[in-house]
C-alpha cells in the first residue's frame, strides 16, 4: 500500500512503528475513503415514518372516497376524513418519539478518542479516525475500530460482541475488536479496518435491512383492507349505475349513496382503534422505562410462548459480586484468622481503587458493607494483566497482595492446588497472601503467606428469580443462550430458577442445522454460541410452532434479536442491538417484562372484543352493497353511517378496549373477532333487505326507508354490545345506556342533518315488530353459529383465516 502502510495484523509492525500519522497522511487516506464511518444499524428516518403511514391502501381508498364527496359539493359527508388525519398523526408520533430516544441513546460511550497525529496526541470523533491511526486507549475505554496492539498488554472485555463475560489477555500484535472495552491496563493500538471491514459491522450488515413487523392482527387488518378493497369498486361502479339509471336520483346522490356503501367496507374505525389500543399500550409501558419502538410486537409478547435469555445483562448484571452461600465467601487459611484476611483484602482494595477492575470492585464493595477498615497505605502496587496481582505496602511497613493463586504463590502453588480445586468450578477465586515487600517493577519478595482466599462469581440481578418464576406461572418456557463455557451458564441457570437449566449444550459441537434442531428441542442452556447460531437456535424454535422473543444486549446478540418474533434490547447494550429491536428496557432492567406482557394481553383481548363491532359493519356493508344492485338506492348516505360508526361502534369499542384484562390470548385473532360480528352482520342484512323489499313495494319511501334501517342497525348493534359486555357490571351497564342515548339523541336533536324522516303510525308497528325479531334472530344466530365450531359462519370465518 501506499505511504509504506501494511494492512491487517501487521499494521502495528510495519514501518509506521509507533509513531502516529502526520497530517499529509490522514488527508491521503480520507481522501481514499480509508475512514471509520459508523455502520450501526440505523433507525429509520424521519421520511421513511411519515412515507410509511402516509402511502397505504388504506389511505388510498379513504381519500378517493372523500374526493368523490367533495365533487359533489356535500362537504358535511366527508366527516369520515379525521379519523384517518388521527389515524396517521397517532402513528408517526409514536414511532418519532420512539426514535428520537434510541437516537439519544445511541450516541457512542466513547465519542472521542485520544490518537498520535504528527508527533503529539489529540482527540478526534470515532467517525474521524481513518486506517493506521495510532490509538491510545486506557482503563474503560471503548475500542473505536478493530486494530492491533503495537504497546501495552491489557485485559479486553469482548462480551457485547462475542457474549463471553471473561476478560481476554491481548498483547502486542494481538487484534482488537471494535465496540470491545478496555478492562485493565492501558494501551496503544494501530486501527486495521474501518468501516464496514470491522468485526462489528459485518455483523450488522447482516441486519440493516428494516425488520418486517410480524403481527396477526396487522396481517388481519391488511386482509380485510385488501378484500374490501377488491370489491370496492366493482360494486360501486355496479351500484352507482343502477342507481342512477333507476332515475330516482341525480348523479349527486348517485355518488353519496355508493360512497356511503362502500365507505362501510372500509373499516377505518378499527384501523384508528387499533392505532389507539397500541398507543395507549406504549405510553403506559414507558411510565416503566419500557421503549417500545414498533407498537405492534405487544401483540407477539403477549402470544410468547418460548423466551430466550441472554445470560450477561440479563439474567446477570454483569458485575462480579462475593459468593455468599454456605459461608464461602472468604475463606481464612488455618491459623490465619477471618480478621486478618478482611484487613489485607480491605487494605489492597483501597490502595488501588483509582483504578480498580471489576474483582477489586466487587471485594471492596463487599468488605466496605461490612465495616471493614483498611490501612493506610505508602506504595501501591496497581493490578497488571501480565502479573495478575495487586498489591500495597502499608505505613506499618506491611505488604499485602491480591490476586490469581497461580501468579501469586508461583512455585507454592502445588500445595494449595487441590483444596482450590474442591471450590466451586463455576467461581473465581482471588488469593490474599502477606509478603516481605515488593521490587522496583512491582515484582513479590519472599515467600508469600497465604491468609485465605476470596470467592467471587457473577452478580445475578435483584429481580430476575422473580421474573423467571413469573414467565413459568405463565406457561412460557424459557432458554439461555450465551457465549460464556456451558457449565457457567447452566450453574447461573440453576441459581435463577430456570427449569432444565442442568440439560446444556456446548454450541461449538453443533455441526449441522438438524444438530441446531435437535439441541433447541432437548436442551434449555447453551454456551460458546456464536452470533449465527443464536439465530438458528431461534429459527429452529420458531419452525417448531414456537412464539420466540429474545433478549440481548450485544454485537452478538443482533442476528437473533432481528429473527425473534420480539427482540428485546438493554438501553446499555450496544447501538447496533438498541436499533435493531422492538423493545428496549431503558434502566436494563428485565423485571419489566411481566408488565409488557400483561399490557399486550389487555390490549389485544380487548382489541378482539372491540374489532367484532367494526367488521359489523364492514361485513353488512359488503352484503348490502350486493343487495342494492336488485333493490337499489342504498338506504344509507355518508353521514348516517357516520353516527352509526360514532354511536354503535366507535365509541363503546374504545371503552371496551381500556378495561382491565389479563387473560391468556387464545385463537387466531380473526376467528376471534368474525365468530362474534358474523351473526349481528347476517341480522341487519336480513332485516334492512326486507325494509328495502317493503320500499320496492310502495309501503315505505325513501327517507322513511332509511330512518327504519338506521334504527334497526343500531339496535342490532346494542345487542351486540350487550352480548360481548357479558358479564354485565355497572361500567358496562352504563355504556349501553350512553350507545342509546347519543344514537337516538343524535336522530332526534338533528332530524334534517341525519334525512331522519318524520315518523308515523305505520313506521312505529314496523319498526316494533322488526326489532324484536332482529333480536331473537341476532341471539339465536350467536348462540348457535357464532360460538359454535361447526356452524355455517364458523367456516365461513374459517375459510376467510386460511386464505389470510
Amino acid at each position: 500500500m501506499a505511504d509504506g502502510r501494511t494492512k491487517g495484523a501487521g499494521a502495528g509492525e510495519g514501518s509506521l512503528g509507533t509513531r502516529g500519522l502526520t497530517s499529509e497522511e490522514v488527508e491521503r487516506r480520507r481522501a481514499a475513503g480509508e475512514v471509520n464511518a459508523n455502520t450501526d444499524v440505523k433507525t429509520a428516518s424521519v421520511g421513511q415514518i411519515v412515507s410509511k403511514h402516509l402511502f397505504t391502501l388504506f389511505n388510498g381508498v379513504v381519500l378517493a372516497l372523500a374526493a368523490l364527496v367533495a365533487l359533489t359539493g356535500s362537504y358535511e359527508n366527508i366527516t369520515f376524513m379525521p379519523l384517518v388525519v388521527a389515524n396517521f398523526l397517532i402513528g408517526v408520533t409514536q414511532e418519532l418519539r420512539a426514535k428520537r430516544m434510541v437516537d439519544k441513546l445511541s450516541i457512542l460511550t466513547a465519542d472521542k478518542v485520544r490518537v498520535v497525529r504528527d508527533g503529539r496526541e489529540s482527540e478526534v470523533g470515532v467517525e474521524e479516525l481513518v486506517l493506521d491511526d495510532l490509538v491510545i486507549l486506557r482503563h474503560g475505554d471503548q475500542i473505536p475500530a478493530d486494530s492491533v496492539v503495537v504497546e501495552g498488554s491489557p485485559e479486553v472485555d469482548e462480551g457485547l460482541l462475542t457474549g463471553e463475560s471473561r476478560l481476554v489477555q491481548k498483547r502486542p500484535g494481538d487484534r482488537l475488536l471494535s465496540g470491545s472495552y478496555v478492562a485493565t491496563g492501558a494501551v496503544r493500538a494501530r486501527v486495521s479496518e474501518v468501516g464496514m471491514d470491522g468485526f462489528a459491522a459485518k455483523i450488522n450488515a447482516e441486519a440493516r435491512a428494516a425488520k418486517e413487523v410480524e403481527s396477526e392482527i396487522l396481517s388481519s387488518l391488511r386482509l380485510v383492507i385488501r378484500l374490501a378493497t377488491y370489491a370496492l369498486v366493482p360494486l360501486g361502479v355496479a351500484l352507482f349505475l343502477r342507481t342512477y339509471l333507476q332515475g330516482q336520483v341525480g348523479v349527486n346522490g348517485a355518488i353519496l349513496s355508493t360512497v356511503a356503501a362502500v365507505l362501510g367496507m372500509v373499516p377505518q374505525g378499527l384501523v384508528l382503534l387499533t392505532s389507539s389500543v397500541f398507543a395507549i399500550a406504549t405510553t403506559r409501558l414507558a411510565r416503566h422505562e419500557v421503549l417500545v419502538q414498533q407498537s405492534y410486537c405487544v401483540e407477539a409478547l403477549a402470544r410468547v410462548d418460548m423466551l430466550c435469555l441472554d445470560k450477561t445483562g440479563t439474567i446477570t448484571s454483569g458485575r462480579m459480586e462475593v459468593a455468599r452461600e454456605l459461608g464461602s465467601d472468604l475463606r481464612p487459611c488455618e491459623g490465619a484468622g477471618l480478621g486478618p484476611l478482611e484487613g489485607a483484602a480491605a487494605t489492597v482494595c483501597a490502595a488501588n481503587r483509582a483504578d480498580a477492575n471489576q474483582t477489586a470492585v466487587a471485594i471492596d464493595s463487599y468488605l466496605s458493607g461490612k465495616g471493614v477498615e483498611a490501612d493506610a497505605s505508602v506504595r501501591v502496587v496497581p493490578f497488571s494483566s501480565e502479573r495478575k496481582y495487586s498489591g500495597c505496602v502499608t505505613e506499618r511497613g506491611r505488604a499485602f497482595v491480591m490476586g490469581a493463586a497461580q501468579f501469586v504463590l508461583g512455585r507454592g502453588y502445588e500445595g494449595y492446588a487441590a483444596s482450590l480445586h474442591a471450590l466451586d468450578p463455576n467461581e473465581r477465586v482471588i488469593c490474599v497472601c502477606e509478603v516481605s515487600g515488593f521490587g522496583g517493577s512491582g515484582e513479590i519478595l519472599g515467600e508469600p503467606e497465604v491468609l485465605g482466599f476470596v470467592c467471587l462469581r457473577d452478580e445475578m440481578r435483584p429481580t430476575a428469580a422473580s421474573t423467571i418464576e413469573y414467565f413459568k406461572r405463565q406457561g412460557v418456557s424459557l432458554k439461555v443462550i450465551s457465549g460464556d463455557d456451558p457449565a457457567t451458564v447452566s450453574a447461573i441457570a440453576a441459581r435463577a430458577g430456570i427449569e432444565g437449566a442442568e440439560r446444556s449444550q456446548d454450541a461449538s459441537e453443533l455441526r449441522t442445522m438438524e444438530d441446531v434442531r435437535r439441541a433447541a428441542r432437548t436442551c434449555n442452556v447453551f454456551g460458546r454460541v456464536t452470533p449465527q447460531q443464536k439465530r438458528s437456535l431461534v429459527t429452529a424454535l420458531q419452525e417448531q410452532g414456537h412464539t420466540v422473543a429474545m433478549t440481548g444486549d450485544g454485537v452478538n446478540d443482533v442476528l437473533a434479536l432481528r429473527r425473534a418474533d420480539c427482540s428485546i434490547a438493554m438501553a446499555s447494550g450496544s447501538a447496533a442491538s438498541r436499533n435493531i429491536a422492538e423493545i428496549v428496557l431503558v434502566d436494563d432492567d428485565f423485571s419489566h417484562l411481566p408488565q409488557v406482557v400483561a399490557e399486550g394481553r389487555r390490549s389485544i383481548n380487548n382489541l378482539q372484543r372491540s374489532a367484532s363491532l367494526f367488521l359489523v359493519k364492514t361485513v353488512f356493508s359488503a352484503l348490502l352493497a350486493l343487495v342494492c344492485l336488485f333493490l337499489a338506492p342504498y338506504p344509507f348516505i355518508p353521514i348516517q353511517m357516520t353516527l352509526v360508526s360514532a354511536a354503535v361502534i366507535g365509541f363503546p369499542s374504545f371503552a371496551l378496549a381500556l378495561e382491565p384484562n389479563h387473560e391468556r390470548v387464545k385463537g387466531a385473532f380473526l376467528h376471534n373477532v368474525l365468530r362474534r360480528s358474523l351473526p349481528a352482520s347476517a341480522t341487519i342484512v336480513l332485516v334492512v333487505a326486507v325494509t328495502l323489499l317493503l320500499r320496492w313495494l310502495g309501503v315505505f319511501g325513501f327517507e322513511e326507508t332509511s330512518t327504519l334501517c338506521m334504527a334497526l342497525t343500531g339496535l342490532v348493534g346494542l345487542a351486540l354490545i350487550v352480548k360481548i359486555s357479558q358479564p354485565m357490571d355497572a361500567y358496562r351497564a352504563l355504556l349501553a345506556v350512553m350507545v342509546v342515548v347519543i344514537f337516538f339523541g343524535g336522530c332526534v336533536l338533528f332530524p334534517d342533518l341525519f334525512m331522519i324522516a318524520r315518523p308515523t303510525v305505520t313506521m312505529g308497528l314496523y319498526l316494533a315488530a322488526m326489532g324484536v325479531g332482529s333480536i331473537v334472530t341476532f341471539n339465536i344466530l350467536y348462540d348457535n353459529m357464532g360460538e359454535g365450531e361447526d356452524g355455517v359462519l364458523m367456516r365461513i370465518a374459517r375459510k376467510l383465516e386460511d386464505f389470510s
